[in-house]
């Protein structure tokens, strides 16, 4: 079976490297994919984000890691041949969020939304927390090892639509 971990990864932190290595054993292959969040700028091109990406799934042998850069979600889980679709939920409001999309790409595509909890430890996390945290101290202890400060001061260019 093939997933797909799609997201804005901008940046990469912790817990997307949890869920990656997480999710890697459940699937045949893991597809982690930088995709265009249109309610967001990115601060990193999508080539130094795939790079960290890379770095993230250092290990995982069934893990790809791919951008998508026009058109929807569905579209791009057609085009691969994605059969679910990976999705983190850090507390209820990533639940409400998510549950209205996951019906949608079911509707539309057919695909399933695996939704998997986010490890306690690092349930706190997020991209835009590590950007805000970067304009006043480093950042590190929430991001991969190897990374550091200077996750905020980046304007990268767009990624695709999910």
């Amino acid at each position: 079976m093939r997933a797909l971990f799609p997201g804005s990864f901008d940046p990469v932190t912790q817990g997307h490297q949890d869920l990656l290595r997480r999710a890697s054993p459940l699937f045949d292959e893991v597809v982690v994919c930088v995709m265009f969040n249109s309610n967001k700028t990115g601060r990193f091109p999508i080539a130094e984000r795939l790079d960290r990406l890379r770095a993230a799934a250092t290990g995982l042998s069934n893990v790809t890691v791919d951008s998508h850069t026009g058109g929807l979600l569905v579209d791009y889980c057609r085009r691969a041949g994605i059969d679910v679709v990976i999705r983190g939920i850090r507390n209820v409001h990533d639940l409400e969020y998510e549950t209205p999309m996951a019906r949608t790409n079911r509707e539309l595509a057919g695909f399933e939304t695996l939704f998997i909890a986010a490890d306690p430890a690092l349930a706190h996390v997020s991209s835009s927390l590590v950007t805000e945290m970067s304009r006043h101290e480093d950042p590190g202890r929430l991001l991969p090892a190897g990374e550091g400060r200077g996750e905020g001061e980046r304007s990268g260019e767009q990624a695709a639509p999910l």
